[in-house]
């Protein structure tokens, strides 16, 4: 009897377990659902949080951490792709701290695997990092990573940027789902990268028409011009983020360009600079009349090397200033070391601005003719009132005195009359020189001190072998009086007839400064110096001239080498 109860206790007991399994079963199921609600509810927040951002740098931000969320992964990294289509220019990471990264160098730019999901946008998940073909390894310090899952970004079917996850939590392996999750995740996050794209241009035009305007204000309310080209240099400088901003005007009578203004990382090295037009990239866009670019312009080799003025500048743009075949002058900007190159969206609107600023000031010079012509015009109407009026009076009143005087008996009196004839005459003079000058016109006799040293270097060029820089500060055509100017140019030519007789220097450098009170030049060479013996002509002479004027020669001859020379005289005016 015992043995018929027990099959009868099993057969009870096997409905049960059934029911156990499928219930089971169930919760693994509401489970299942549960966690795929949760997961497409923290996929949608990852969504939104990514779309409410506007600034780019705060999206990538967002994207790189909301897949690390979505996906449970312990490390988290957004590539983005440079603009030639095969290397890294930007890296996001999410799970390395800032001392980490120290440690273990530069961020990579898109070789092994990362390399991979560049060449082949396409997502890509894999067990072991290290048995990849592609994989190139780590880096010292770099933490072990062994799983991995990546997927591409596209913006209007451009591929942006990867997105990289490392290490599942819990030692788990990616799967298809979490594939799934960041493929779809990817997708928004190309559109939120397209929206603060769209959103970084219109702030970027809106800051360009703003100092379009603010230029434009400047020149028509009758701004110096100095300080209208700095403001183009510095809000230039400004909106493209860049360390150097310069401006170079052309000079008259020579083939060279003059760099009037320069702000930022060592703008004295390009402030006052004569720039040829072959070796300088300035007159390389000034000459082609179109933008020029270099990645490097520090080593670039269409930029002649002396002097020495990118020290610690990497990418450079010049632009001319201008829409038409002859310029108006060129803008010159350029960036750090190892910032990114100036992209064609980026000259673009610089090109345009620099257009505007060329038509503001065509206009403010066609307004600055219009009231010099009002003026001139109303000069001849003085001149001729007073010769056809106040001459005509005055001889006729000088006549009758003379007249009168015939008749005056008192000896004194007579005296008197006669000289008040002759004050008249002189007065007559005194109108007749105050017609011509206001008459006169500056024909504009003579060139400029400016052209005239730019010529004298040119000049001593074939002689001494290589050609000196120029650099020149101040208004030193307007402020230097022409016979001080000889006395320059007198200077500068015996300086570099002494460096080629007699120094053997493979180098020269010339200076030209005032500051509306003195004026000094300033010629160094890298010759052998001055011997102790040696004739002293030619210094005795430019000392004597300096003399002449009020100022000194200071001579400087270092052990290492070399000859500077200080001519500095006041302006006298």
């Amino acid at each position: 009897m015992g043995r018929s109860e027990e099959p009868a206790e099993a057969r009870m007991r096997l409905p049960q377990l059934r029911l156990d399994e499928l219930l089971e079963e169930l919760q693994a199921r509401l489970d299942a659902a549960r966690g795929t609600r949760d997961r497409v509810h923290s996929l949608l927040e990852a969504v939104l949080s990514v779309g409410r951002e506007l600034e780019l740098e705060q999206v990538l931000r967002r994207i790189v951490e909301a897949a690390a969320l979505l996906v449970d992964a312990e490390y988290a990294a957004l590539g983005v792709i440079g603009a030639d289509g095969k290397r890294l220019s930007a890296f996001h990471t999410v799970g390395v701290g800032p001392e980490e990264i120290a440690r273990i160098g530069p961020y990579p730019e898109g070789h092994g695997i990362l390399g991979e999901l560049i060449r082949h946008p396409e997502p890509l998940r894999l067990a072991k990092l290290s048995e990849h073909p592609a994989s190139y390894g780590f880096p010292a310090h770099h933490p072990p990573m062994n799983s991995f899952l990546g997927v591409p970004i596209r913006v209007r079917d451009q591929v942006f940027g990867n997105l990289y996850l490392t290490e599942k939590r819990g030692g788990a392996q990616f799967d298809e789902e979490d594939e799934s999750v960041l493929s779809t995740l990817a997708v928004a996050a190309g559109v939120a990268i397209d929206n603060a794209r769209l959103y970084e241009e219109s702030r970027l035009r809106e800051r360009w028409l703003q100092a379009n305007a603010e230029i434009t204000h400047s020149l028509m309310s009758g701004g110096p011009s100095a300080e209208v080209l700095g403001l183009i240099a510095e809000r230039a400088g400004e909106i493209t983020d860049s360390a150097l901003a310069a401006v170079a005007l052309p000079m008259e009578d020579t083939d060279s360009l003059a760099v009037e203004i320069a702000f930022g990382l060592d703008a004295d090295a390009h402030r006052g600079l004569v720039l040829p037009m072959d070796r300088s990239l300035m007159g390389l866009a000034f000459s082609g009349a179109a933008p020029v670019t270099s990645s490097d312009a520090a080593h670039d080799q269409r930029i002649s090397l002396e002097p020495r003025r990118f020290e610690g500048l990497g990418p450079a743009v010049a632009v001319p200033i201008g829409t038409g075949d002859v310029p108006r002058g060129v803008v010159l900007l350029a960036r750090k070391e190892g910032r990114p190159v100036y992209s064609a969206t980026e000259i673009e609107p610089l090109r345009s601005f620099a257009a505007q600023a060329a038509i503001a000031m065509e206009l403010a010079e066609r307004r600055r003719d219009a009231e010099e012509i009002a003026v001139l015009k109303d000069r001849d109407r003085i001149a001729r009132d007073l010769h056809d009026l106040a001459i005509q009076r005055l001889f006729a009143t000088g006549m009758t005195l003379q007249s009168a005087g015939r008749f005056i008996e008192h000896e004194e009196a007579a005296e008197r009359v006669v000289r008040a004839v002759d004050d008249l005459d002189e007065t007559i003079k005194i109108i007749r020189s105050t017609i011509f000058g206001l008459r006169a016109r500056d024909g504009g006799a003579g060139t400029g001190l400016r052209a005239r040293v730019v010529r004298a270097v040119g000049e001593a060029a074939p002689v001494l072998g290589f050609a000196p820089s120029v650099r020149m500060e101040g208004l030193v055509d307007t402020d230097v009086p022409q016979e001080t100017a000889d006395h320059v140019i007198a200077v500068l030519s015996e300086a570099l007839t002494n460096i080629a007789r007699h120094s053997g220097a493979q180098r020269a450098d010339v200076a030209l400064e005032t500051d509306g009170r003195e004026v000094r030049l300033t010629v160094a060479d890298n010759g052998r110096g001055i011997p102790a013996d040696g004739r002293r002509s030619g210094l005795r002479n430019m000392a004597e001239r300096a003399e002449q004027l009020g100022g000194s020669l200071r001579m400087d001859c270092p052990e290492g080498g070399g000859t500077t020379l200080v001519w500095l005289v006041p302006v006298q005016r």
